[in-house]
Protein backbone atom coordinates (compact mmCIF):
# COMPACT_ATOMS: atom_id res chain seq x y z
CA UNK A 1 0.00 0.00 0.00
CA UNK A 2 1.63 3.43 -0.84
CA UNK A 3 2.09 5.78 1.98
CA UNK A 4 0.25 8.18 -0.70
CA UNK A 5 -2.26 6.49 -0.63
CA UNK A 6 -5.96 8.21 -0.70
CA UNK A 7 -7.33 8.89 2.78
CA UNK A 8 -11.01 7.76 3.30
CA UNK A 9 -13.24 9.21 6.12
CA UNK A 10 -14.91 6.68 8.49
CA UNK A 11 -17.89 8.49 8.74
CA UNK A 12 -20.73 6.98 6.39
CA UNK A 13 -24.11 8.78 5.78
CA UNK A 14 -26.79 7.96 3.99
CA UNK A 15 -28.63 10.75 2.02
CA UNK A 16 -32.94 10.03 1.31
CA UNK A 17 -34.06 12.41 -1.07
CA UNK A 18 -36.78 11.68 -4.14
CA UNK A 19 -35.76 14.63 -5.94
CA UNK A 20 -32.68 13.75 -7.63
CA UNK A 21 -30.94 16.87 -7.64
CA UNK A 22 -31.60 17.71 -4.74
CA UNK A 23 -30.35 14.24 -3.41
CA UNK A 24 -27.11 14.60 -5.46
CA UNK A 25 -26.21 18.06 -4.44
CA UNK A 26 -26.04 17.01 -0.77
CA UNK A 27 -24.05 13.87 -1.65
CA UNK A 28 -21.80 16.47 -3.81
CA UNK A 29 -20.89 18.54 -0.36
CA UNK A 30 -20.58 15.65 1.88
CA UNK A 31 -18.45 13.82 -0.82
CA UNK A 32 -16.48 16.70 -1.08
CA UNK A 33 -16.21 17.08 2.82
CA UNK A 34 -14.69 13.13 2.65
CA UNK A 35 -17.77 11.54 4.26
CA UNK A 36 -18.14 8.10 2.33
CA UNK A 37 -22.16 8.52 1.26
CA UNK A 38 -24.53 6.63 -0.11
CA UNK A 39 -28.08 7.90 -1.39
CA UNK A 40 -31.55 6.54 -1.81
CA UNK A 41 -34.73 8.00 -3.36
CA UNK A 42 -37.27 7.16 -0.73
CA UNK A 43 -37.38 5.60 2.77
CA UNK A 44 -38.23 2.34 2.22
CA UNK A 45 -34.77 2.00 -0.02
CA UNK A 46 -32.44 3.62 2.80
CA UNK A 47 -34.78 1.14 5.93
CA UNK A 48 -33.37 -1.63 3.33
CA UNK A 49 -29.36 -0.57 3.58
CA UNK A 50 -29.21 0.66 7.21
CA UNK A 51 -30.88 -3.23 7.89
CA UNK A 52 -27.81 -4.43 6.40
CA UNK A 53 -25.14 -2.03 6.70
CA UNK A 54 -23.62 0.86 9.22
CA UNK A 55 -24.53 4.38 9.12
CA UNK A 56 -22.99 7.12 10.91
CA UNK A 57 -25.29 9.92 10.08
CA UNK A 58 -28.93 9.90 7.47
CA UNK A 59 -29.64 12.73 6.09
CA UNK A 60 -33.27 12.82 5.23
CA UNK A 61 -35.85 15.46 3.44
CA UNK A 62 -39.09 15.44 4.73
CA UNK A 63 -41.52 15.98 2.05
CA UNK A 64 -41.14 12.02 -0.18
CA UNK A 65 -44.26 10.26 -1.71
CA UNK A 66 -45.09 7.49 0.52
CA UNK A 67 -43.17 7.13 3.69
CA UNK A 68 -42.58 10.42 4.63
CA UNK A 69 -39.44 11.95 6.74
CA UNK A 70 -41.50 12.03 9.76
CA UNK A 71 -42.47 8.11 9.29
CA UNK A 72 -39.21 6.92 8.70
CA UNK A 73 -37.27 8.79 11.67
CA UNK A 74 -40.14 7.16 13.75
CA UNK A 75 -39.25 3.66 11.90
CA UNK A 76 -36.19 4.48 12.74
CA UNK A 77 -36.54 4.61 16.59
CA UNK A 78 -38.93 1.87 16.44
CA UNK A 79 -36.12 -0.31 15.32
CA UNK A 80 -34.00 1.47 17.72
CA UNK A 81 -31.24 2.13 15.14
CA UNK A 82 -27.92 3.28 16.39
CA UNK A 83 -27.55 6.06 13.66
CA UNK A 84 -27.52 10.27 14.10
CA UNK A 85 -30.79 11.66 12.31
CA UNK A 86 -31.07 14.83 10.87
CA UNK A 87 -33.90 16.41 8.79
CA UNK A 88 -34.39 18.71 5.65
CA UNK A 89 -37.06 20.50 6.06
CA UNK A 90 -38.85 24.15 4.46
CA UNK A 91 -39.78 27.18 5.87
CA UNK A 92 -42.71 27.11 7.49
CA UNK A 93 -42.39 23.49 8.34
CA UNK A 94 -41.05 23.53 11.66
CA UNK A 95 -43.49 22.38 14.15
CA UNK A 96 -42.92 19.05 12.33
CA UNK A 97 -39.13 19.28 12.20
CA UNK A 98 -39.53 19.32 16.21
CA UNK A 99 -42.00 16.97 16.30
CA UNK A 100 -38.84 14.82 14.31
CA UNK A 101 -36.83 15.68 17.48
CA UNK A 102 -38.71 14.22 19.69
CA UNK A 103 -38.95 10.96 17.86
CA UNK A 104 -34.73 11.44 18.07
CA UNK A 105 -33.56 12.96 15.53
CA UNK A 106 -30.58 14.52 16.42
CA UNK A 107 -31.54 18.26 14.46
CA UNK A 108 -32.55 20.04 11.47
CA UNK A 109 -31.94 22.35 8.66
CA UNK A 110 -34.00 24.50 6.93
CA UNK A 111 -33.78 25.02 3.00
CA UNK A 112 -32.36 26.56 1.60
CA UNK A 113 -29.22 26.10 3.43
CA UNK A 114 -25.74 26.37 2.19
CA UNK A 115 -22.74 23.35 2.08
CA UNK A 116 -21.36 25.17 5.14
CA UNK A 117 -24.16 24.90 7.21
CA UNK A 118 -24.65 21.30 6.25
CA UNK A 119 -21.40 20.01 6.39
CA UNK A 120 -21.81 21.67 9.98
CA UNK A 121 -24.61 20.10 10.99
CA UNK A 122 -23.77 16.71 9.68
CA UNK A 123 -20.14 17.39 11.79
CA UNK A 124 -21.80 18.07 15.28
CA UNK A 125 -24.50 14.45 14.08
CA UNK A 126 -20.65 12.34 13.77
CA UNK A 127 -19.53 13.93 17.17
CA UNK A 128 -22.87 13.04 18.99
CA UNK A 129 -22.54 9.57 17.78
CA UNK A 130 -18.82 8.94 18.71
CA UNK A 131 -19.62 10.85 22.12
CA UNK A 132 -23.00 8.23 22.80
CA UNK A 133 -20.61 5.14 21.36
CA UNK A 134 -23.14 5.22 18.11
CA UNK A 135 -20.29 5.44 15.65
CA UNK A 136 -16.74 3.88 15.74
CA UNK A 137 -13.95 6.39 15.16
CA UNK A 138 -11.53 3.79 14.67
CA UNK A 139 -13.12 1.26 13.24
CA UNK A 140 -15.66 1.29 10.09
CA UNK A 141 -17.99 -1.93 11.64
CA UNK A 142 -19.12 0.43 14.87
CA UNK A 143 -21.13 -1.49 17.18
CA UNK A 144 -22.97 -0.49 19.86
CA UNK A 145 -25.33 -1.45 22.41
CA UNK A 146 -29.04 -1.24 22.32
CA UNK A 147 -30.19 2.10 23.69
CA UNK A 148 -30.40 1.14 27.22
CA UNK A 149 -28.41 -1.61 27.70
CA UNK A 150 -26.21 -1.61 31.00
CA UNK A 151 -23.49 -5.19 31.02
CA UNK A 152 -22.05 -5.91 34.38
CA UNK A 153 -23.43 -7.43 36.98
CA UNK A 154 -20.38 -6.44 39.39
CA UNK A 155 -21.57 -4.80 42.80
CA UNK A 156 -21.00 -1.24 41.35
CA UNK A 157 -22.96 -1.76 38.42
CA UNK A 158 -25.70 -3.28 40.86
CA UNK A 159 -25.35 -0.39 42.84
CA UNK A 160 -25.73 1.77 39.94
CA UNK A 161 -28.65 0.46 38.86
CA UNK A 162 -30.44 0.91 42.14
CA UNK A 163 -30.09 4.53 42.23
CA UNK A 164 -30.94 4.64 38.18
CA UNK A 165 -34.43 3.15 39.89
CA UNK A 166 -34.70 5.78 42.81
CA UNK A 167 -34.02 8.81 40.43
CA UNK A 168 -35.76 7.69 37.61
CA UNK A 169 -39.32 7.49 39.88
CA UNK A 170 -38.64 11.59 40.39
CA UNK A 171 -38.16 14.79 38.15
CA UNK A 172 -35.13 16.10 39.93
CA UNK A 173 -32.43 17.23 38.25
CA UNK A 174 -29.53 14.63 37.81
CA UNK A 175 -25.61 15.41 37.40
CA UNK A 176 -23.95 12.36 35.88
CA UNK A 177 -19.97 12.22 36.40
CA UNK A 178 -17.35 10.08 35.21
CA UNK A 179 -14.68 9.54 32.97
CA UNK A 180 -15.01 9.67 28.75
CA UNK A 181 -16.13 6.32 28.04
CA UNK A 182 -17.89 4.98 31.08
CA UNK A 183 -21.10 5.40 29.56
CA UNK A 184 -22.56 8.61 31.16
CA UNK A 185 -24.91 9.11 27.93
CA UNK A 186 -26.26 5.08 28.28
CA UNK A 187 -26.88 6.35 32.04
CA UNK A 188 -28.92 9.20 31.32
CA UNK A 189 -31.04 7.32 29.06
CA UNK A 190 -31.71 4.64 31.19
CA UNK A 191 -32.98 7.40 33.66
CA UNK A 192 -35.13 9.28 31.23
CA UNK A 193 -36.40 5.40 29.95
CA UNK A 194 -37.65 4.62 33.49
CA UNK A 195 -39.52 7.80 34.03
CA UNK A 196 -42.88 9.14 33.74
CA UNK A 197 -41.66 11.18 30.84
CA UNK A 198 -40.20 8.07 28.74
CA UNK A 199 -43.54 8.61 26.37
CA UNK A 200 -41.99 12.60 25.59
CA UNK A 201 -39.00 13.37 24.13
CA UNK A 202 -35.58 12.81 25.18
CA UNK A 203 -33.24 16.32 23.54
CA UNK A 204 -29.71 15.90 23.66
CA UNK A 205 -26.95 18.76 22.94
CA UNK A 206 -23.07 18.00 22.79
CA UNK A 207 -22.07 21.40 24.69
CA UNK A 208 -18.02 21.15 23.35
CA UNK A 209 -19.17 21.08 19.74
CA UNK A 210 -20.24 24.27 19.77
CA UNK A 211 -19.11 28.23 20.27
CA UNK A 212 -21.28 30.20 22.52
CA UNK A 213 -23.62 31.76 20.43
CA UNK A 214 -24.68 28.53 18.86
CA UNK A 215 -24.70 27.24 21.97
CA UNK A 216 -27.37 29.61 23.18
CA UNK A 217 -29.47 29.57 20.18
CA UNK A 218 -29.38 25.62 20.13
CA UNK A 219 -30.58 25.64 23.51
CA UNK A 220 -33.38 28.46 23.81
CA UNK A 221 -34.20 29.21 20.16
CA UNK A 222 -33.98 32.63 18.30
CA UNK A 223 -35.38 35.09 16.39
CA UNK A 224 -35.22 35.71 12.59
CA UNK A 225 -32.62 38.44 12.63
CA UNK A 226 -31.18 37.89 16.10
CA UNK A 227 -27.66 38.07 14.73
CA UNK A 228 -25.67 37.71 11.77
CA UNK A 229 -26.58 33.82 9.86
CA UNK A 230 -30.11 33.41 11.99
CA UNK A 231 -32.53 33.73 8.77
CA UNK A 232 -35.48 32.33 9.62
CA UNK A 233 -36.76 31.44 13.53
CA UNK A 234 -35.54 28.67 15.66
CA UNK A 235 -37.14 26.45 17.70
CA UNK A 236 -34.31 25.68 20.36
CA UNK A 237 -33.46 22.19 22.08
CA UNK A 238 -35.16 23.29 25.71
CA UNK A 239 -38.51 24.04 24.32
CA UNK A 240 -38.37 20.65 22.14
CA UNK A 241 -37.63 18.75 24.88
CA UNK A 242 -41.08 20.07 26.10
CA UNK A 243 -42.67 17.06 28.24
CA UNK A 244 -39.84 15.25 28.42
CA UNK A 245 -36.14 15.56 28.85
CA UNK A 246 -32.93 17.61 27.71
CA UNK A 247 -29.77 15.70 28.09
CA UNK A 248 -26.46 18.43 28.32
CA UNK A 249 -23.56 16.56 27.85
CA UNK A 250 -20.41 17.52 28.88
CA UNK A 251 -21.56 21.14 30.77
CA UNK A 252 -18.15 22.37 31.54
CA UNK A 253 -17.61 22.99 27.87
CA UNK A 254 -20.22 26.16 28.61
CA UNK A 255 -18.93 29.57 28.87
CA UNK A 256 -19.69 31.51 32.10
CA UNK A 257 -22.18 33.97 30.58
CA UNK A 258 -24.58 31.32 29.41
CA UNK A 259 -24.03 29.39 32.80
CA UNK A 260 -25.92 32.74 34.09
CA UNK A 261 -28.78 31.76 31.54
CA UNK A 262 -29.00 28.46 32.30
CA UNK A 263 -29.10 28.72 36.24
CA UNK A 264 -32.54 31.04 35.40
CA UNK A 265 -33.72 28.05 33.60
CA UNK A 266 -33.22 25.69 36.02
CA UNK A 267 -34.97 27.79 38.77
CA UNK A 268 -37.91 29.40 36.77
CA UNK A 269 -38.36 26.67 33.80
CA UNK A 270 -38.62 29.44 31.20
CA UNK A 271 -36.64 31.43 29.08
CA UNK A 272 -36.55 34.19 26.07
CA UNK A 273 -35.16 32.83 22.38
CA UNK A 274 -32.12 34.88 20.93
CA UNK A 275 -33.33 38.02 20.17
CA UNK A 276 -37.00 37.70 21.31
CA UNK A 277 -39.00 39.70 24.06
CA UNK A 278 -41.42 36.33 24.72
CA UNK A 279 -40.91 34.33 27.79
CA UNK A 280 -41.63 30.67 26.79
CA UNK A 281 -42.16 28.33 29.62
CA UNK A 282 -41.48 24.32 29.63
CA UNK A 283 -41.88 21.66 31.54
CA UNK A 284 -38.66 19.56 31.34
CA UNK A 285 -35.96 17.50 33.13
CA UNK A 286 -32.68 17.83 32.97
CA UNK A 287 -29.82 15.72 32.52
CA UNK A 288 -26.60 16.70 32.73
CA UNK A 289 -22.62 14.95 32.31
CA UNK A 290 -19.04 15.73 32.74
CA UNK A 291 -15.89 14.30 33.04
CA UNK A 292 -14.22 16.96 35.07
CA UNK A 293 -14.09 17.48 38.44
CA UNK A 294 -16.53 20.57 39.14
CA UNK A 295 -14.93 21.21 42.49
CA UNK A 296 -11.82 22.01 40.99
CA UNK A 297 -13.57 24.10 37.86
CA UNK A 298 -15.06 26.07 40.47
CA UNK A 299 -11.84 26.66 42.46
CA UNK A 300 -10.28 28.02 38.60
CA UNK A 301 -13.08 30.00 38.08
CA UNK A 302 -14.60 28.03 35.28
CA UNK A 303 -17.80 26.99 36.53
CA UNK A 304 -20.53 28.55 38.75
CA UNK A 305 -21.11 27.31 42.14
CA UNK A 306 -24.69 28.51 42.42
CA UNK A 307 -25.03 26.55 39.11
CA UNK A 308 -23.30 23.43 40.40
CA UNK A 309 -26.00 23.38 43.16
CA UNK A 310 -28.49 23.51 40.85
CA UNK A 311 -27.19 20.82 38.48
CA UNK A 312 -25.53 18.34 41.45
CA UNK A 313 -29.43 17.71 43.18
CA UNK A 314 -29.33 14.27 42.66
CA UNK A 315 -25.39 13.63 41.44
CA UNK A 316 -24.41 9.90 39.90
CA UNK A 317 -20.45 8.98 40.12
CA UNK A 318 -19.75 6.36 37.30
CA UNK A 319 -17.14 4.53 38.29
CA UNK A 320 -14.25 3.37 35.62
CA UNK A 321 -13.76 0.30 34.33
CA UNK A 322 -10.89 -0.51 35.75
CA UNK A 323 -12.77 -0.41 39.35
CA UNK A 324 -14.94 -3.30 38.12
CA UNK A 325 -12.38 -5.55 36.67
CA UNK A 326 -15.37 -8.31 36.97
CA UNK A 327 -17.33 -6.84 34.48
CA UNK A 328 -14.73 -6.81 31.55
CA UNK A 329 -15.24 -10.08 30.66
CA UNK A 330 -18.94 -9.66 30.62
CA UNK A 331 -18.34 -7.11 28.60
CA UNK A 332 -16.41 -8.45 26.24
CA UNK A 333 -18.25 -11.71 25.71
CA UNK A 334 -21.51 -8.48 24.72
CA UNK A 335 -19.00 -6.97 21.74
CA UNK A 336 -18.21 -10.48 20.32
CA UNK A 337 -21.99 -11.18 20.13
CA UNK A 338 -22.84 -7.82 18.71
CA UNK A 339 -19.69 -7.57 16.28
CA UNK A 340 -20.64 -11.23 14.81
CA UNK A 341 -24.17 -10.10 14.10
CA UNK A 342 -23.14 -6.89 12.62
CA UNK A 343 -20.87 -8.54 10.39
CA UNK A 344 -22.34 -11.38 9.27
CA UNK A 345 -19.87 -13.67 10.34
CA UNK A 346 -19.64 -16.79 13.01
CA UNK A 347 -18.79 -15.60 16.73
CA UNK A 348 -15.18 -15.23 17.65
CA UNK A 349 -14.13 -16.70 20.76
CA UNK A 350 -11.18 -15.42 22.90
CA UNK A 351 -7.97 -17.41 24.04
CA UNK A 352 -7.58 -17.97 28.07
CA UNK A 353 -4.86 -15.59 27.78
CA UNK A 354 -6.89 -12.85 26.20
CA UNK A 355 -8.91 -13.06 29.35
CA UNK A 356 -6.28 -13.11 31.94
CA UNK A 357 -5.06 -9.80 29.80
CA UNK A 358 -8.42 -8.24 29.46
CA UNK A 359 -9.06 -8.72 33.33
CA UNK A 360 -5.10 -6.73 33.89
CA UNK A 361 -5.13 -4.36 32.04
CA UNK A 362 -6.03 -0.94 33.24
CA UNK A 363 -8.75 0.54 30.73
CA UNK A 364 -7.91 4.16 30.43
CA UNK A 365 -10.07 4.68 28.06
CA UNK A 366 -12.88 2.72 29.81
CA UNK A 367 -15.37 0.51 27.83
CA UNK A 368 -15.17 2.84 24.50
CA UNK A 369 -11.48 1.15 24.49
CA UNK A 370 -12.58 -2.19 25.68
CA UNK A 371 -15.77 -1.55 22.67
CA UNK A 372 -13.22 -0.92 19.91
CA UNK A 373 -10.54 -3.47 20.82
CA UNK A 374 -12.94 -6.33 20.38
CA UNK A 375 -13.74 -4.75 17.65
CA UNK A 376 -10.83 -4.47 16.08
CA UNK A 377 -10.07 -8.09 16.20
CA UNK A 378 -13.16 -9.10 14.95
CA UNK A 379 -13.33 -7.03 11.93
CA UNK A 380 -9.28 -8.78 11.22
CA UNK A 381 -10.05 -11.63 12.60
CA UNK A 382 -9.33 -14.97 10.11
CA UNK A 383 -11.48 -17.45 11.61
CA UNK A 384 -9.11 -18.72 14.72
CA UNK A 385 -9.67 -17.48 18.30
CA UNK A 386 -8.52 -14.04 19.40
CA UNK A 387 -5.32 -14.62 21.18
CA UNK A 388 -3.10 -12.18 23.46
CA UNK A 389 -0.66 -11.39 20.45
CA UNK A 390 -3.43 -10.15 18.70
CA UNK A 391 -4.32 -7.34 21.41
CA UNK A 392 -1.37 -6.91 23.24
CA UNK A 393 0.20 -4.29 20.56
CA UNK A 394 -3.23 -2.25 20.70
CA UNK A 395 -2.96 -2.38 24.35
CA UNK A 396 0.58 -0.95 24.89
CA UNK A 397 -0.15 1.80 23.08
CA UNK A 398 -1.95 3.08 25.98
CA UNK A 399 0.20 1.84 28.29
CA UNK A 400 3.62 3.38 26.46
CA UNK A 401 1.37 6.85 26.89
CA UNK A 402 0.88 6.20 30.80
CA UNK A 403 4.16 4.57 31.35
CA UNK A 404 3.23 1.35 32.33
CA UNK A 405 3.99 -0.98 29.61
CA UNK A 406 3.34 -4.25 29.86
CA UNK A 407 6.91 -6.72 30.33
CA UNK A 408 7.27 -9.41 27.17
CA UNK A 409 8.01 -13.17 27.40
CA UNK A 410 11.58 -13.84 28.67
CA UNK A 411 13.93 -13.70 25.72
CA UNK A 412 14.92 -17.47 26.60
CA UNK A 413 12.12 -18.59 25.38
CA UNK A 414 12.32 -16.60 22.26
CA UNK A 415 13.42 -19.87 19.93
CA UNK A 416 11.02 -22.25 21.29
CA UNK A 417 8.18 -19.75 21.10
CA UNK A 418 9.29 -19.62 16.72
CA UNK A 419 9.82 -16.12 17.22
CA UNK A 420 11.71 -14.10 14.38
CA UNK A 421 14.34 -11.89 14.41
CA UNK A 422 12.10 -8.61 13.56
CA UNK A 423 9.80 -9.99 16.52
CA UNK A 424 13.14 -10.02 18.76
CA UNK A 425 14.18 -6.29 17.70
CA UNK A 426 10.70 -5.15 18.31
CA UNK A 427 10.67 -6.97 21.89
CA UNK A 428 13.96 -5.85 22.49
CA UNK A 429 12.88 -1.90 21.49
CA UNK A 430 9.82 -1.94 23.79
CA UNK A 431 11.67 -3.11 26.58
CA UNK A 432 14.45 -0.80 26.76
CA UNK A 433 11.44 1.69 26.28
CA UNK A 434 9.67 0.36 29.39
CA UNK A 435 12.98 0.52 31.31
CA UNK A 436 13.07 4.05 30.68
CA UNK A 437 9.60 4.98 31.87
CA UNK A 438 8.84 5.67 28.42
CA UNK A 439 11.54 8.21 27.62
CA UNK A 440 12.29 7.74 23.84
CA UNK A 441 15.58 9.76 23.95
CA UNK A 442 17.41 7.91 26.90
CA UNK A 443 15.74 4.42 25.04
CA UNK A 444 17.67 5.23 22.00
CA UNK A 445 20.74 6.17 23.32
CA UNK A 446 20.90 3.11 25.41
CA UNK A 447 19.91 0.79 21.62
CA UNK A 448 22.50 2.93 20.41
CA UNK A 449 20.22 3.84 17.39
CA UNK A 450 19.11 7.78 16.49
CA UNK A 451 16.12 9.35 18.29
CA UNK A 452 14.39 9.44 14.47
CA UNK A 453 15.36 5.33 14.18
CA UNK A 454 13.23 4.64 17.05
CA UNK A 455 10.23 6.70 16.62
CA UNK A 456 10.21 5.07 12.82
CA UNK A 457 10.17 1.74 14.42
CA UNK A 458 7.91 2.79 16.76
CA UNK A 459 5.42 4.05 14.12
CA UNK A 460 5.92 0.51 12.53
CA UNK A 461 4.87 -1.09 15.40
CA UNK A 462 1.93 0.84 15.52
CA UNK A 463 2.99 3.25 19.02
CA UNK A 464 3.06 6.20 17.59
CA UNK A 465 0.22 9.12 18.21
CA UNK A 466 -2.34 8.77 15.30
CA UNK A 467 -3.91 11.24 13.37
CA UNK A 468 -7.12 12.43 14.93
CA UNK A 469 -8.79 12.51 11.65
CA UNK A 470 -10.73 9.76 11.79
CA UNK A 471 -9.57 8.65 8.71
CA UNK A 472 -7.69 5.68 7.42
CA UNK A 473 -5.56 4.96 4.38
CA UNK A 474 -6.58 2.99 1.42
Amino acid sequence: MSSKAKKVTRFRVLVVDDHASAREAVTDVLREARYFVVACASATEALARLTGEMFDVVVTDLQMPGMDGLEFIREIERRRLNVQVLMITAHGSVGTAVEAMRHGAFDYIEKPFDAVALERSVAQACDRGVATGDSDVDYAAGISPPMNTMIGSSPAMRQLRARIDQVAATDETVLICGESGTGKELVARAIHASSRRAAGPLISLNCPALSAQLTESELFGHKRGAFTGAEADRVGRFEAAHTGSILLDEITEIDLPLQAKLLRVLQERSFERVGASETVAVDVRVLATTNRDLLAEIGAGRFREDLYFRLAVVPIVLPPLRERAEDVLELAEYFLDQAAARLGRPRVELDSRVRELLISYQWPGNVRELQNIITRACVLNQGEAITAAELRPWLRESGIANNCLPSEPAMDDAAEMGITLDEMERRLIIATLRRCDGHRAKAAERLGIGLRTLTGKLKVYGYAPREKDFAVVE
